[in-house]
């Protein structure tokens, strides 16, 4: 019997996890019965969590940062974060297959004892022009991605240096550390795979106060959104259900 991935969900907002679910399925042809979703906002311990009943596990962004002091978090951002965070020591021993997505790279980095701030590298809402690597030109995740690409971010926190053990796929000059590896089968990456300008319409009126821009410009982030050309990225999420799947 094929075993499902594990989604995990870090958004507490219902619109925008849900929408987010449905991109991740949509744009890593999962069907419903291969994904087993979890929201993190719902669930406080996720402690009975057996890995080996899953092909793999992604992990969604959402609007906390681990950069921030314990007392700034609001009792359910902690709670979604300790409870992710309490799944990386298995995975990352195990080698599990892994795919964590915008704040999936602030949880796998902090994870490994590298230094996630808001000190540089934070992007605002809207598209960033990323390049592979070397080794990104090699990963198999990245395989039929074009060497520049265009993808959708928005984070106030990012990766400061690339963590020990980890190779760099993906940079940006905005951003360096866009897509991380750490040992063979644990990604992460700092865009949004599972974008596109209609997920992205979704999220820009749903954190229109959550400091992410001024209120006023959503309508502008839209257009933006709506304009680029922004079609690789889904490819990284295709290519890791096809090789865990």
């Amino acid at each position: 019997m094929t075993r499902p991935f594990l989604i995990l969900q870090l958004r507490p907002e219902t619109q925008a996890s849900d929408d987010e679910f449905h991109a991740i399925l949509e744009k890593g042809g999962l069907s419903g019965d291969r994904a087993h979703r979890i929201r993190l906002d719902q669930t406080p311990a996720i402690g009975d969590v057996r890995l080996e009943d899953y092909a793999g596990v992604i992990v969604g962004g959402g609007p906390g940062c681990v950069s921030d002091a314990p007392g700034k978090k609001t009792p359910i951002e902690q709670q979604i974060e300790d409870a992710v965070m309490a799944l990386m020591p298995a995975i990352t021993a195990r080698d599990f297959p892994f795919l964590g997505c915008c704040y999936g790279i602030g949880i796998l980095g902090h994870h490994l004892g590298g230094v996630v701030s808001k000190a540089r590298y934070g992007e605002p809402v809207g598209v960033s022009g990323c390049r592979l690597t070397a080794e990104g030109a090699r990963d198999p995740l990245l395989a039929g991605v074009r060497p520049a690409f265009q993808a959708f971010v928005g984070h106030k926190e990012a990766l400061q240096a690339l963590p020990r053990g980890c190779a760099h796929l993906v940079s940006s000059a905005a951003c360096p550390y866009q897509m991380i590896r750490f040992g063979r089968n644990v990604y992460a990456t700092q865009f949004h795979p599972e974008a596109d300008a209609a997920v992205f319409e979704v999220r820009i009126n749903t954190y229109r106060h959550a400091g992410y821009f001024p209120p006023q410009d959503a309508a502008r982030l839209i257009n933006m959104c709506r304009a680029a050309e922004v079609d690789m990225p889904e490819r990284i999420l295709r290519n890791f259900v096809a090789r865990y799947g």
